[in-house]
């Protein structure tokens, strides 16, 4: 699983600590940002879902329609999760049971 640090942003708020990657057991790209102080888990937290965002445009789509935006997504970052992403995973436990989240 890949993860980098990048900078998710509102019109009036910022998170410089949150988290992009690519999670090769649900084969999706995931996001996590603006940590709730109390639970210590993520607000934003995109990409839990097997295939939920299996591009990297659909999640940046669907931060826009959240009315999030990146900073500091470089090439580099980009490039290491595009190479994770066309690896072959083995079939989650769920697919491999044949059960269903859905």
């Amino acid at each position: 699983m890949s993860r980098h640090a990048i900078t998710v942003h509102t019109e009036t708020t910022a998170d410089d600590n949150a988290v992009i990657g690519y999670d090769p057991p649900l084969r999706t790209y995931f996001i996590q940002a603006f940590e709730d102080p109390k639970t210590e888990q993520p607000v934003l937290w995109l990409g839990t879902n097997l295939e939920q965002y299996p591009t990297l445009p659909i999640l940046a789509a669907a931060l826009n329609a959240r009315g999030y935006q990146i900073d500091g997504l470089t090439a580099d970052i980009m490039a290491d999760m595009g190479a994770e992403a066309p690896r072959p995973s083995s079939p989650s436990l769920v697919e491999r049971y044949g059960w269903s989240l859905r």
